[in-house]
């Protein structure tokens, strides 16, 4: 399954615009409750279950929390990961079992952030259907990151209108001897 994060799309109808708008959303909330019934698993199993790695993993709880509040204003990925990383050309790198708990915690709070966003587009939506557009609109949706940014309104006439000025054209060269 590709999943393309940016990209246009056409809809033909705002309620369709809708209904793929909460597919995305209840996609992002099922993969999020499985991440977090992993991590909720895997902090439950672990095998590392000692003070200093208990402690390690409530100040990651706590950093990712101060991070949400604070968006923003300091995006060091060092000060919230385990010193246990190592930069291997363009991607990073952990064995440990702290690093697991990182990425699942990281996925979670990059889920919970899309899921907001999703939302916040829905209630745009929502207004923009009560703006009463008529129902000769097509929506050309710019998705950026999975989330639409722009929507570009297009009568269907206009491109009716379009196809029936469409100059076609033959034509012939001579050769001259």
């Amino acid at each position: 399954m590709v999943n393309v994060v940016t990209e246009i799309r056409s809809f033909y109808s705002i309620k369709e615009m809708s209904e793929t708008l909460e597919r995305e959303i209840e996609t992002y909330k099922s993969v999020g409750e499985e991440y977090s019934q992993w991590l909720g698993s895997f902090l439950r199993d672990s095998e590392i279950v000692n003070e200093e790695w208990t402690k390690t993993v409530e100040g990651l709880r706590k950093a990712k929390g101060k991070a949400k509040k604070g968006a923003k204003k300091n995006k060091s990925k060092k000060s919230s990961t385990s010193a246990e990383w190592i930069q291997f050309n363009d991607i990073m790198v952990n064995a440990s079992e702290l690093g697991e708990a990182e990425i699942l915690f990281d996925a979670i709070e990059n889920i919970t952030r899309k899921i907001e966003q999703l939302e916040k587009v829905k209630d745009s939506i929502v207004k923009l259907e009560k703006s009463g557009l008529g129902k000769d609109i097509i929506y050309l949706v710019y998705n950026c990151d999975g989330v639409p940014e722009k929507i570009v309104l297009r009568h269907k006439k206009d491109k009716e209108f379009a196809e029936k000025f469409q100059y076609i054209a033959d034509f012939s060269v001579l050769k001259v001897v």
